[in-house]
């Protein structure tokens, strides 16, 4: 077994690779242990076309396969009607998911990405940190997501303000290519889930770091 098991949360598919594709990547190709957990899912009872729910079951599958994840947990909730469920529901529903999987490193969402879903997610998530009842997460970090994190409010308090740099120069064609499966929600320049901008993004964190290409994060927690 892996002594480094990582979990990325991921409100709404996609946002694994937009926040932190390459160093899933890189963890993988280091002999972690990596599963994804998705939170919400699109639903014919929400509106959804039938063909929408196939295409998204068939993106998720790809997706998985491509990265290899060790396991996909899916939550059920309804997309962007996170904000209607209890957050002791939502805490009930997480706490099982890592006392399963025992993480030792976390990818959460931003606290103060512009959707909804994220922003009320992360308390729940945050809440099932705790070191007296989840002693094995050692490392917590929050993703920068492109569409989501850059429209936060322009606050000392709800900006994004990164404090990690993880070189993903290796990686970054293969992040592309993985973001390509989710057809339907790339667009071209000026559009913020567009390649373009992926790589945009990742040569100003790569400058930053002294490198190619690089993902950033905001530190909450590590433990050593």
């Amino acid at each position: 077994m892996s002594e480094v098991v990582v979990v990325v949360v991921a409100l709404h598919p996609d946002d694994e690779t937009l926040g932190c594709g390459g160093a899933l990547l890189k963890h993988k190709d280091n002999g972690d242990e990596v599963h994804w957990l998705i939170c919400t899912e699109v639903k014919k009872n929400d509106g959804f076309s039938e063909q929408t729910v196939e295409n998204r079951n068939y993106e998720i599958d790809k997706v998985a396969d491509l990265y290899g994840f060790n396991s996909v947990v899916r939550l059920g909730l309804s997309t962007m009607k996170v904000d209607e469920y209890s957050v002791s529901e939502l805490v009930s529903l997480v706490s099982k998911v890592f006392s399963d999987l025992k993480p030792t490193t976390l990818y959460l969402p931003f606290k103060g990405d512009v959707h909804s879903d994220h922003r009320y997610m992360f308390s729940a998530l945050y809440s099932c940190t705790k070191v007296f009842r989840y002693p094995y997460v050692k490392q917590i970090y929050m993703m920068e997501t492109l569409s989501e994190t850059e429209f936060a409010l322009s606050t000392k308090e709800d900006s994004f303000i990164p404090n990690v740099f993880i070189d993903i120069s290796k990686y970054l064609s293969r992040k592309k290519e993985i973001m390509r499966i989710y057809e339907s929600e790339l667009g071209k320049h000026p559009f913020p889930r567009s390649e373009r901008n992926i790589e945009a993004l990742a040569i100003l964190r790569g400058a930053t770091a002294g490198c190619e290409y690089a993902e950033s994060f905001m530190l909450l927690k590590y433990i050593k």
